[in-house]
């Protein structure tokens, strides 16, 4: 199979999504790999590395995109869409619900659209997104240790001093409230009930408060904090709206929110992606950081735990094809957001308002 990794072109997205050493495996198994050039410079892979694996490095997106699959990190950009050719994959975080214009061109160009956002491994967890997740929780409590110093314009709290809230008990959730505990924070979470909130009960035992969310709880909670995180994350749908204006006036004039999970909208009222060139706003008084791409502030961390997490699934594409790779692995199907210039998820159909095409007819119909 022919693979292309292109060049992302968001702003501050630096990783990339297939490493040298995740290259040399596809080619060892005989598969033909173009590398955009400088794909993974901002990871600290030159084109070099690739060459030595045996990739092709190409001068030009195009011809990254002029390939069976393609593998990239974010969803497409504007300047991306001219070079998607019909009836070819690609693999990579896609975010459709919560952007109906890139929805529209791609369902135009009949793209075959695997999203890392809701790929699951064996035991239903997301393979591809936990991991991404987890590094975001880890980095919102030390950007939120950093917003809160007084020279950000924060209240001055250190955080070890500071009340944290985190909105989630998912990989970001759980990573946020691990690091915020082990550097002294008062840690509270508020998830709805279920296993997730009962297992990092029972790992957080008695050094954290964990609380079932419903609307009260939430005031209670938010109430004078210094430090909020929004760790909510609804696979291929938008994020439930919880928090108000109201709330944010009583978090207090210097407290900082922090939204992980902005590609689904956030969940706060104010809530609007920012850049890693403007990551930070300020509402109600309170510091906002909405930077849809976090874990691009840490590229070569980032993308070698993506590339770990991603290359099985490429490989299974690569080896079996499309059809037989989603049918001998309901996880990588569960990925599939749209084939045909049809929505094939659906949550994503949901979100868009657009019909689902049932998922068996396209896997069976054959």
């Amino acid at each position: 199979m022919l693979i292309g990794i292109p060049r992302e072109i968001k702003d501050g997205e630096r990783r990339v999504a297939l490493t040298p050493d995740a290259v040399g495996v596809l080619r060892a198994k005989g598969h033909v790999v173009r590398v955009h050039t400088g794909a993974g410079s901002g990871a600290g892979f030159a084109d070099a590395d690739y060459v030595a694996v045996g990739a092709s490095i190409v001068s030009n997106a195009a011809a990254a995109f002029d390939v069976d699959l393609v593998v990239k990190v974010k969803e497409i950009q504007t300047g991306e869409w001219g070079h998607l050719r019909a009836d070819r994959t690609l693999f990579s975080f896609l975010h459709l619900g919560s952007d109906h214009i890139m929805a529209d061109e791609l369902l135009a160009r009949r793209v075959t659209g695997i999203a890392f956002e809701t790929v699951e491994d064996a035991s239903r967890r997301l393979a591809i997104l936990g991991p991404m997740s987890a590094v975001a929780g880890r980095m919102a409590v030390t950007l939120g240790s950093n917003l809160l110093m007084t020279s950000n314009g924060g209240r001055g709290v250190a955080i070890g001093d500071a009340r944290v809230v985190i909105v989630g008990a998912g990989n970001a959730g759980a990573a946020a409230a691990a690091t915020a505990l082990a550097l002294g924070a008062d840690v509270t979470v508020l998830a709805p009930v279920g296993q997730r909130l009962a297992l990092l009960a029972h790992k957080l035992g008695s050094s954290a408060r964990t609380i079932a969310i419903n609307p009260e709880a939430l005031t209670v909670a938010l109430e004078g904090a210094d430090l909020v995180i929004g760790a909510v994350n609804i696979p291929g749908a938008a994020t439930p709206k919880l928090i108000t204006r109201s709330h944010l006036r009583s978090m207090g004039e210097g407290a900082v929110l922090i939204e992980i999970c902005i590609d689904g909208g956030g969940i706060s009222d104010t809530a609007r992606a920012t850049s890693h060139a403007q990551p930070t706003y300020v509402e109600e008084g309170v510091t906002h950081y909405c930077v849809a791409n976090m874990p691009a502030a840490v590229p070569r961390s980032a993308s070698i735990a993506m590339s770990n997490a991603v290359l099985p699934y490429v490989v299974a594409l690569a080896d079996k094809g499309l059809t037989q790779a989603l049918r001998d692995d309901a996880g990588l199907a569960a990925g599939l957001h749209m084939h045909g210039g049809h929505i094939t998820h659906a949550a994503v159909a949901k979100a868009l308002g657009l019909p689902c095409l049932d998922l068996d007819a396209i896997l069976f119909s054959c």
